[in-house]
């Protein structure tokens, strides 16, 4: 952690992605909305190349249940990630990468069911670099669904670094490990050399 604000405006778009490009990123204090600057020694992420589909997913992929959409309801996918008893997603955090989303480089995967918004993703991508930052999920596998189409994408459009930053029981299903801190920086900065896009 290497600063903290209690300012309620945005977080100055640069100043965020610098901080990205340097391997940190932000989490608010779920009581006090304070935000703090984080860099996991571990850090998680996926092998974009091993990346696993467990049985029933793949199953639930197969039956096309939802329909995936890219960047359609930004604003609803972090508020209905930030939408639980505790967050770190604070007002400040949602407005801010909505203003990220604004200038292209914050991206929703969201999943939908006979119209309506039922599970899905958000996260930071530059160049080849994508940095996941939270998902949502309000019908089983919904979440899931839109992870798949995420690293699908993201190997199609040649991106080589898949940052999870923290590593739960959820993300190992799909085979994220964690490496130690130097190992990930090295990866961001050569994925940081290459100049493919999201969209």
């Amino acid at each position: 952690m290497v600063q903290r604000s209690q300012t309620q405006s945005i977080i100055d778009p640069e100043f965020l992605l610098v901080a990205y490009v340097k391997g940190f990123f932000p989490m608010a204090d779920s009581r006090s909305g304070e935000v703090g600057w984080y860099s996991p020694d571990p850090r998680a992420i996926i092998d974009l190349e091993r990346f696993h589909i467990p049985r029933s997913l793949r199953q639930t992929i197969k039956k096309n249940i939802v329909e995936v959409y890219l960047n359609r309801r930004f604003e609803d996918v972090i508020r209905s990630c930030a939408d639980r008893d505790e967050t770190w997603i604070s007002e400040q955090i949602v407005q801010s990468y909505c203003e990220l989303h604004r200038r292209g480089f914050a991206h929703s995967v969201e999943t939908w069911r006979a119209g309506k918004l039922v599970g899905g993703l958000y996260g930071v991508a530059l160049r080849s670099a994508f940095f996941g930052e939270s998902m949502f999920s309000a019908e089983r596998n919904a979440s899931s669904v839109a992870l798949a189409f995420l690293v699908r994408r993201l190997v199609e459009r040649g991106f080589t670094l898949l940052d999870t930053q923290w590593m739960t029981p959820h993300l190992a299903r799909f085979g994220a490990r964690e490496i130690p801190k130097e190992e990930y920086l090295e990866r961001l900065q050569y994925a940081l050399t290459l100049d493919v896009s999201f969209t």
